[in-house]
């Protein structure tokens, strides 16, 4: 074989990629017991909350443009591949249950399809054009905003997707753990969560993995209780759908009604057809279930509004 086709065998270098340099406290990690192993990972993990607060600013900025994007019917799409790419799918999946949202409004697309959630498919992240079906499929448009999520920053597949995104008019974010070499002016919003190298080199399921789904809860966390899902810190955007969130509706509704006991708010859910924030409207303000829902429609679903309106 020929120099010329072994070189076209080699990947790219990604030694200048943070996550995959060598941890100079970890070099004798596999002479470590068991309780030093654990206590070099416990340790490690104070990285991520100083990568999160250098990182605040940048996800304050993107937070603010998808709130206003998601008022006007934008979505939020994550992109990525591996730990990344599940770790999009695992936030998008525990949107509906947490916030009632509908279940397109948060999308996670991932290397491979849903198989790839249970069984690897590293080859797949090496695909610039991988995620061009399933883009294609959501109808991308200038009110959605596109996550790309890829630790160290070089992933084929999600800078391929953020192109894709970007020629479809929508805003789009890479979050990463380590800083770009290159600049990429497509790009609306760079998130650079600085955790460093990983204990076990290149392993990002580690802190890097942590740090990102804690970005990732913040952006989704912090984007609906903009948009009216909570009153005060509980969650009142959630229908009584199991035992256990019937339980949680009962209680919150005890918080915010302290008047009501435990059986006349089991009753008032029953009323509201389990809808909790119509039940405690319809509790507070004395109106039936359709006028609830009303007033509720008219201030965008804040409660707070829609109750301070009695107080006008």
């Amino acid at each position: 074989m020929s120099d010329s086709a072994d070189h076209a065998l080699l990947p790219p270098d990604r030694s200048h990629v943070l996550t995959e340099q060598r941890h100079p406290r970890t070099m004798t990690l596999c002479s470590k017991d068991v309780r030093g192993i654990v206590d070099v990972m416990v340790e490690d993990q104070a990285a991520v909350q100083q990568a999160l607060r250098i990182a605040a600013p940048a996800l304050t900025a993107l937070i603010e443009d998808l709130v206003e994007c998601m008022r006007v019917g934008g979505r939020l799409i994550y992109v990525g591949a591996g730990t990344s790419g599940r770790l999009g799918v695992l936030d998008a999946a525990e949107c509906p249950p947490t916030f009632h949202s509908d279940p397109a409004q948060v999308v996670g697309v991932i290397a491979g399809g849903d198989a790839s959630l249970r069984k690897s498919s590293e080859g797949r992240e090496d695909e610039p054009e991988g995620a061009k079906d399933a883009l294609a499929a959501l109808g991308l448009n200038e009110r959605d905003v596109v996550v790309g999520i890829a630790a160290g920053g070089t992933t084929p597949y999600v800078l391929g997707a953020l192109h894709i995104a970007c020629s479809a008019g929508t805003t789009t974010a890479l979050l990463t753990c380590s800083p770009l070499s290159t600049p990429h002016e497509h790009l609306d919003h760079v998130i650079v969560l600085r955790t460093g190298p990983e204990i076990l080199t290149g392993s990002t399921r580690l802190k890097a993995g942590t740090a990102t789904k804690i970005a990732l809860n913040i952006i989704t966390t912090a984007a609906f209780v903009r948009l009216g899902k909570a009153y005060s810190n509980l969650m009142v955007d959630m229908r009584a759908t199991n035992q256990k969130l019937t339980d949680r509706a009962i209680r919150i509704l005890q918080q915010i009604c302290p008047d009501i006991s435990r059986e006349d708010a089991s009753e008032a859910l029953l009323g509201a057809d389990g809808d909790l924030k119509a039940a405690i409207v319809m509790r507070r303000m004395g109106l039936s279930l359709f006028d609830a829902k009303q007033r509720l429609r008219e201030h965008q679903g804040h409660l707070r509004a829609t109750l301070d309106e009695r107080g006008r």
